[in-house]
């Protein structure tokens, strides 16, 4: 089964995008590099912002023909049709793949509201995409979505440190799991945490990540820990993956261990 890891918080600037992106280019070439059979990644930007799909398409402007939007929107019947019509390939690698997000996202749920099975246009047609890929990355909005959990195996929640607090974390578990039990959808679960913009000089940095290991709870779940890192905004003003930018910067070294972790999670499942 190719799992779907989403990238989500309810809030914004914590490095979703990034994340998700990374992680997704990082998933690709970590197989091939390892001589797997499929190590293509499909990549699906859910948020109108569309920062994802502009560093990797070098593009922003998707519309109601090409782009998530058109599959939500389309006959039920064709849509895993047309979402396969509205793949782009990445400049970032030919087997990186990029559902596209369009402003128009913003509207889409209130339009489908009332719709016979509004919360799994997404999930349907990408379960029988799904197959063709070695992973499925989402990059999601800065606010829960039933359609975008729906259509996920795997949760990942990023947080920068000044916004790790257990109670804030917890809550967002709790959404999770309530998605997966409310919805009986038992293949949905919290995969970890990944701490992002981690500032070695701040001390309250490092209070917070303390606090997190030793959580009865939450200290199974780090992923992952990303330094800041200036290579990163550089990067993205180019268009380029962490990895193309400066494969020796902190940022891209800690990137690569955390997809390690997560292609081990996956082995050991």
């Amino acid at each position: 089964m190719t799992r779907v890891y989403a990238l989500t918080n309810h809030k914004g600037g914590v490095g979703k995008s990034t994340s998700a992106t990374n992680i997704a280019l990082g998933i690709s070439a970590m197989l091939r590099n390892a001589g797997a059979s499929n190590s293509r990644v499909l990549l699906i930007d859910t948020d109108s912002q569309a920062h994802a799909t502009l560093v990797t398409t070098g593009q922003n402007n998707y519309d109601e023909n090409n782009s998530l939007y058109t599959v939500l929107m389309a006959d039920r019947q064709k849509a895993t049709q047309v979402l396969s019509e509205c793949l782009v390939q990445s400049h970032w690698d030919s087997n990186l793949h990029v559902l596209p997000a369009s402003h128009l996202l913003e509207q889409a749920e209130s339009e489908l509201q009332g719709t016979a099975g509004a919360p799994y246009r997404l999930a349907d047609p990408l379960s029988k995409l799904a197959p063709y890929y070695a992973a499925i990355v989402i990059d999601t909005r800065p606010s829960f979505s039933l359609m975008t959990e729906i259509a996920a195996t795997n949760a990942i929640i990023p947080v920068e440190p000044r916004y790790l607090e257990t109670v804030g974390l917890l809550s967002v578990i709790g959404k999770i799991n309530d998605i997966r039990d409310g919805w009986r959808f038992a293949n949905l679960c919290v995969r970890g945490i990944v701490v992002t913009k981690m500032d070695n000089r701040v001390r309250g940095h490092h209070y917070l990540l303390e606090e997190l290991n030793t959580h009865p709870q939450l200290n199974q779940l780090l992923l992952g820990v990303i330094p800041m890192n200036e290579a990163v905004s550089y990067a993205h003003r180019s268009h380029a993956s962490i990895f193309a930018y400066d494969p020796k910067a902190t940022a891209s070294k800690a990137y690569a261990q955390l997809v390690h972790h997560i292609l081990s999670q996956k082995r050991g499942a």
